[in-house]
């Protein structure tokens, strides 16, 4: 299943069956735990992340850079493509792990995803790691599941530099109940900051505060 989604057939299936491995399975079975695997995973995808976003984000500037990539290699975002790769469904973990829910631990989950970078670049190379990881990110982003605050961080913005609290408002929806588009406008006061659309509001709002931060700072840059 993990060698379906992630679209790679291991050569050497130890290396995935080792990256599965939690330390409690490992304990309990003397087996070689997933760790010295995280380890080197977790270099892997920054790397990835790095160059995927300097790539792909040809305007941004090196602050947007650092957040987007924060967000990209938190453990929360590692736990939510571990879930997309259905490792939760194959991870090892001992019994006393297990039966307190470690299946669904996000550190248990981040760290096999970890792990099966690991072993993804050891058996099929940088390209390849670079080709599937790049891939993984870029789905995650458009689907809204790895975000960056951009709401947080356009308020706090707005109230340092004019006392005043965003507010955002829906000004149309269209499309059929099953598929939705919400537009909406970011405004401070009567100014309107910045315009996003997306399948939710919430995404919407997203998008037109990520908007709003662009205006904001291009024009305190003046």
């Amino acid at each position: 299943m993990i060698e379906k989604k992630l679209g790679y057939r291991f050569k050497d299936r130890g290396l995935l069956k080792t990256a599965l491995t939690h330390s409690s399975y490992a304990n309990e079975n003397l087996l070689p735990s997933n760790e010295r695997l995280e380890f080197l995973g977790d270099a892997v995808l920054t790397c990835v992340a790095a160059r995927f976003l300097y790539e792909h984000y040809k305007e941004a500037p090196e602050g947007e850079l650092s957040k987007l990539r924060g967000a990209l290699v938190s453990t929360k975002s590692f736990a939510e493509l571990a879930k997309r790769l259905r490792i939760d469904r194959e991870i090892l973990l001992g019994k006393g792990e297990r039966m307190t829910g470690g299946v669904e631990r996000e550190s248990n989950l981040a760290g096999a995803f970890e792990a099966v970078v690991g072993a993804l670049f050891l058996d099929g190379g940088y390209k390849v790691t670079y080709r599937i990881a790049s891939r993984l990110y870029r789905e995650c982003l458009k689907r809204g599941e790895i975000a960056v605050d951009y709401k947080s961080e356009l308020q706090e913005i707005a109230q340092k530099e004019y006392g005043k609290v965003p507010q955002y408002k829906v000004v149309l929806e269209e499309g059929k109940a099953h598929d939705r588009r919400f537009h909406v406008e970011v405004k401070i006061g009567r100014r309107v900051l910045g315009k996003g659309e997306g399948k939710s509001k919430k995404e919407a709002e997203r998008d037109a505060a990520r908007a709003g931060l662009e205006k904001l700072k291009d024009n305190m840059s003046i």
